[in-house]
């Protein structure tokens, strides 16, 4: 009985774990999907604008006659492409007959209409610029860039008031230092100085680091006589941008007029460097050497402002004066103070020292 019950026991088959026999699944051989076909027209898109961000236009121009060759003149952007190389090649009237192609084959892109009209703006077409920038504005309101270009063209159409409001248009879209400028420069045309100073004010709120900004509110403050104010901006500009041209000139300039020439002369040195063939810059030296009263050096820079500007009032009015009252060479000062007047006929000074000339050599005239 125990035998038998103990045989039993042995003949008992014990459930056996699944999971080590388990077999692995096999790894997933990986398959090469096929990319979809690219439409025709669209299939060699991509590798045209890669040569274009290259600036590898004549790859780019190969490949572009190929593309529309293939498509039968039918790529929107083969054509759209082509027509920007056409523009910065100088071909402004081709690149015009392009993309009014590409305005065709798209009627609906406000992209297409702005290049139409950018390239009648740069062939002086103003007036025509204005309408297609308009049909673009009805297809797409948002666009600042449409709102900026629209102004700008009616600037130069000379109808300021459309120009101001499509420029505070674009601002409301989009703000943008340009645009803050072509403002300015509309209240600055309507002789309105201080609407002009308020826009370059808000300029700067919004862009503290434009040099060119901080720049023309120093000069403007300059010229209202806020010395304060223009030294404070042309400080600002010279911080961030220490080699800039205009704040350097406009800075020597305030403190030529103080008396304080060692340091214009000092800061006109620095401008010379980076623009030596200045005629404004070597007038201002030209007239600091005449206040040290080193004569010789004063001619010498005056005379070549004038080589570099020979129609500037401003450069013959200070040989005239240096002629006349340094050299006492009366002959060579009324050829100069004429040609200043012929050039400025409305500046009283000039005349005062064609007759301070008269005065000294010829006093009879000086009478009549």
């Amino acid at each position: 009985m125990c035998k038998c019950e103990k045989y039993v026991k042995n003949d008992v088959q014990l459930p056996v774990s699944t999971d080590l026999k388990k077999p692995r699944p096999k790894k997933a051989k990986h398959l090469r999907v096929r990319p979809p076909d690219l439409p025709i027209l669209e299939r060699s898109n991509w590798l045209i604008h890669l040569h274009y961000i290259r600036k590898d236009y004549e790859t780019c121009k190969a490949i572009i006659k190929e593309q529309l060759h293939e498509t039968q003149g039918m790529c929107e952007y083969a054509v759209y492409v082509q027509a920007l190389i056409m523009r910065l090649e100088g071909k402004i009237q081709h690149s015009l007959e392009l993309f009014q192609s590409c305005a065709i084959l798209n009627p609906q892109s406000s992209d297409n209409l702005k290049q139409v009209a950018r390239s009648l703006f740069l062939l002086a077409k103003h007036k025509a610029a204005i309408e297609v920038y308009n049909e673009a504005a009805r297809l797409n309101q948002k666009d600042w860039e449409i709102s900026h270009n629209l102004g700008v063209c009616y600037i130069y159409t000379k109808d300021f008031r459309s120009a101001e409001e499509q420029l505070n248009l674009a601002l409301q879209l989009n703000k943008h230092d340009l645009t803050y400028m072509m403002l300015g420069k509309i209240h600055l045309l309507q002789g309105d100085t201080e609407k002009a100073i308020d826009v370059y004010k808000s300029a700067v709120e919004f862009s503290p680091e434009n040099t060119e900004l901080l720049t023309t509110l120093g000069l403007l403050y300059m010229q209202l006589g806020k010395h304060q104010k223009a030294f404070e901006h042309l400080g600002n500009s010279l911080t961030y941008h220490p080699n800039n041209f205009k704040a350097i000139l406009a800075a020597g300039s305030m403190m030529q007029t103080h008396r304080d020439y060692d340091v214009a002369m000092n800061k006109y040195r620095v401008a010379a460097h980076s623009v030596p063939e200045s005629p404004p810059l070597w007038n201002n030296i030209g007239m600091c050497f005449f206040r040290k009263k080193k004569y010789v050096a004063a001619i010498s820079c005056l005379k070549r402002a004038n080589y570099l500007s020979p129609f500037d009032w401003k450069i013959l009015y200070n040989l005239g004066l240096v002629h006349l009252t340094i050299m006492q060479q009366y002959a060579s000062a009324f050829q100069l103070l004429s040609a200043a007047i012929n050039l400025q006929p409305r500046m009283s000074e000039l005349y005062m020292l064609l007759a301070a000339k008269y005065h000294k050599n010829y006093y009879a005239n000086s009478l009549k």
